[in-house]
């Protein structure tokens, strides 16, 4: 009798798999460059096609292992919120901050989060799915009102997806996803890369600093006692 051949269960990561990584990039990104929680719904929306909306928008095209557009759609107290929140947790003082969503400075920060997002994005696909993507620079709009943006990419079999997020402040931002219809069938087990955090090492190399200096301070305290006991003073 023939011994029976034992099958590893097959893993199949799908489009909506992707998009969830990219939701947890957008939160986690976003709650650690602002200090404060921003979260994602649990729910998820079809669309037909993604757009940009008032008031603030950004598009990041990608390709690679796959091709796909990301649409974030802001509303002015979000993109200001999270602005203002990110300029504080950096130590700029409130004074100097803007107060318009329009400012350029504010599209500047959105800018550089979102492109902090997409490259943590394309980090946990690489590790992942072992494929790379890249992206480009991401563009911010300040909309008007009136003036919707449709955004095309040239995709055999496109699907489209919407999520709602929420700041501390429960204020609402959209992030929209557009990409083929595509699986990644996992045929074989393997290791996934360990994270590397270049803000956990800046702290451990602080705080190894800081005790290095605490250590030779108190060196240096123990040795002008024990002088100074020996000179009787």
């Amino acid at each position: 009798m023939k011994p029976a051949i034992r099958k590893n269960k097959t893993k199949i990561i799908t489009t909506d798999d992707i998009l969830l990584i990219l939701c947890r990039s957008m939160s986690g990104v976003l709650t650690k460059a602002t200090q404060s929680s921003v979260n994602y719904s649990a729910m998820v929306q079809k669309i037909s096609k993604t757009s940009l909306k008032p008031d603030f928008g950004c598009f990041v095209l990608f390709d690679g292992g796959f091709s796909g557009l990301v649409v974030t759609n802001f509303t002015k107290d979000a993109a200001l919120e999270l602005y203002t929140k990110y300029m504080n947790n950096m130590g700029m003082p409130e004074e100097e901050l803007a107060i318009l969503h329009t400012s350029d400075e504010v599209g500047d920060v959105l800018g550089e989060l979102m492109n902090q997002i997409v490259g943590d994005f394309t980090g946990q696909i690489r590790k992942t799915l072992q494929t790379t993507i890249s992206q480009n620079q991401p563009k911010m709009l300040a909309l008007n009102k009136q003036v919707i943006l449709s955004v095309d990419t040239n995709l055999d079999r496109p699907q489209a997806r919407r999520v709602t997020f929420t700041t501390e402040k429960n204020n609402i931002f959209y992030l929209e996803l557009a990409m083929d219809k595509t699986e990644f069938i996992q045929l074989e087990e393997f290791e996934q890369e360990e994270e590397f955090d270049a803000d956990d090492l800046f702290e451990q190399h602080k705080s190894g600093n800081s005790q290095q200096s605490a250590s030779k301070e108190s060196s240096y305290q123990d040795f002008d006692d024990s002088l100074f006991d020996e000179l009787g003073i």
